[in-house]
């Protein structure tokens, strides 16, 4: 009977599936993991406040608790315990720039009481991290403004002016004034490019000296509004106390947003949450990528693939086509798909040092001398940037487009190429009208699995053109608006940058879990849309298959 069983195949059944059950506990188990160390972290925690009593003298620590644990005490210096055991907190206390470190370890020993004070703030700050304290008062250029009954509804509006400046400064620095600079930039590249061809005459010299006088008097309208603006964002303080009985003095223009956890309710801190990831989504990092948002990341990595995927698929399409329509099958087509497929398993970094050395040095430097000589010795596409990434992961996915559209097209039906012939059709316009429409989905499962491999690659992208902090973004207001020679952001590099690059590690952990999680949605969400197509794709000439 069980050898029966044995030969029917039906274990080796419940093997499989018992493995694929596995590994989709395993997988959706370390996502579920990734999203909730990650996305906790946006969740308004409430803040505590320990007092010790130590020698007849009480010392108060105000922090969030991180994570707990029990430790023995012998591990513990300076600490004894009739249990033999000690609980002790990874407590998050702020003001890192009065402190030192805004994370510390606390222990249950000694300690009296434990509260959360109502009253006590958390302010999120443009640098240095969090703030952890009591609002004392408001103040305007040093002058008191607020008594102890209005000094929240006082620094509540004056923080939201201090926001609305701050927006005002950023879109002035970045966009009127960047617009300014960069068109003095190509006046001046302008300038340069005559003189080299010799045709640098006094009427061009007048015109070009003209155009510069009135941008620069732009430009110095704008200096003097910014400068403005910066006068009346510096005017407002507020006084607070810190944990030690201190009192500090924080302007209004360094702080991001403020909050009472311990006053919150439940949907309070929803509306929250939801806002801070919005935030973290929108905004851009601060702090070495510790703070603030990563939008430049996931820009740079959608831009990125959308260039790799326009340059990849016309390639290995053609390439596909002409191994399977038009080359004469024998041994030099085996020999360029062996090579094919083993390009597939090469190392990703060798295509990294390749797009340095060919793409970036060779061709950029090229391109550089044949119509960017005015810019030189400064490299225009003679440096890393997004083109060349693009280019490097296109060559790295190349041969997964031409393995998945050489196997569409080998499964076309030879009779509806005669059909289509024997119609009176030429063979272009049969492979243009019959063959590539019906291998589309496998055209499409191609660039599936070339978009799966290159929005996670990193290694290659850091010899090519990813950097820690973009000053801009690649697309903007100025002309030719997308920018393919600068460099960008992308959330891999993002991802490494904050896990094993931060000065902070316990700061950066919780970001190194969201960014991770949020590279996978990206992932996913550009999977599924070409998995849409690819569908609609195969529904619509499915008929034909039959």
């Amino acid at each position: 009977m069980i050898r029966n069983w044995f030969k029917s195949g039906t274990p080796w059944i419940w093997l499989n599936a018992g493995a694929v059950s596995i590994a989709l506990v395993a997988v959706f188990g370390l996502l579920l993991l990734i999203m909730f160390r990650g996305m906790s972290h946006f969740w308004p925690a409430n803040v505590e406040s320990f007092h010790y009593v130590n020698d007849q003298q009480t010392m108060t620590v105000i922090a969030e608790v991180v994570e707990s644990e029990t430790v023995p005490s012998e591990s513990v210096p300076g600490i004894t315990s009739a249990t033999g055991e000690v609980t002790r907190y990874l407590v998050k206390t702020g003001n890192r720039d009065i402190l030192g470190s805004d994370f510390k370890w606390i222990y249950d020993q000694k300690l009296e009481t434990r509260e959360q004070p109502s009253e006590v703030m958390v302010l999120e700050r443009i640098e240095w991290g969090n703030f952890y304290g009591y609002l004392n008062a408001v103040y305007e250029n040093s002058s008191l403004i607020s008594n102890d009954e209005n000094k929240w509804s006082v620094f509540n509006l004056r923080l939201e002016r201090a926001l609305d400046i701050r927006e005002q400064i950023l879109d002035l620095e970045k966009g009127d004034i960047g617009a300014i600079n960069y068109r003095l930039e190509r006046l001046r590249l302008n300038k340069r490019s005559l003189q080299l061809d010799d045709e640098y005459t006094d009427d061009a010299a007048n015109e070009i000296e003209q155009e510069r006088t009135v941008l620069k008097a732009q430009y110095a309208e704008l200096l003097k509004l910014t400068a403005k603006l910066y006068e009346d964002i510096n005017r407002d303080s507020i006084r607070a106390t810190i944990m030690d009985g201190r009192e500090i003095t924080i302007p209004l223009e360094k702080i991001v947003k403020v909050w009472q956890p311990n006053k919150m309710n439940v949907l309070d801190k929803i509306v929250f949450y939801f806002k801070s990831l919005w935030a973290f989504v929108t905004e851009e990092p601060r702090e070495a990528n510790t703070e603030g948002g990563i939008f430049p990341a996931i820009f740079g990595t959608v831009m990125m693939v959308m260039l790799m995927s326009v340059m990849v698929t016309p390639f290995g399409v053609v390439a596909a086509v002409y191994l399977r329509e038009y080359a004469q099958q024998g041994a030099i087509i085996r020999v360029i798909r062996i090579a094919v497929n083993n390009l597939a398993g090469v190392p990703s970094i060798v295509y990294g040092v390749f797009g340095l050395g060919f793409f970036v040095y060779f061709l950029g430097g090229s391109i550089d001398a044949l119509f960017y000589p005015e810019a030189l010795p400064g490299p225009t596409f003679g440096t890393p940037g997004l083109l060349w990434s693009s280019l490097t992961l296109a060559l790295l996915t190349l041969p997964v487009v031409i393995v998945a559209t050489e196997e569409g097209l080998s499964r076309i039906p030879r009779a509806l190429r005669e059909g289509s012939m024997a119609l009176g059709a030429t063979k272009i316009e049969t492979l243009w009208r019959v063959v590539l429409p019906m291998a589309s989905p496998a055209i499409m499962t191609g660039l599936i699995l070339a978009i799966a491999r290159a929005a996670g690659e990193v290694a290659p992208l850091m010899l090519v053109g990813v950097v820690k902090l973009a000053p801009s973004l690649p697309l903007d207001g100025n002309m030719p608006f997308l920018h393919l020679d600068r460099k960008f952001m992308h959330l891999g590099f993002h991802f490494y940058d904050v896990g094993f690059q931060s000065p902070n590690v316990e700061a950066a952990r919780p970001l190194f879990y969201a960014t991770a999680f949020l590279l996978v949605l990206v992932i996913v969400a550009l999977n599924l849309s070409a998995i849409s197509l690819r569908n609609k794709l195969r529904e619509k000439y499915r008929a034909l298959d039959n």
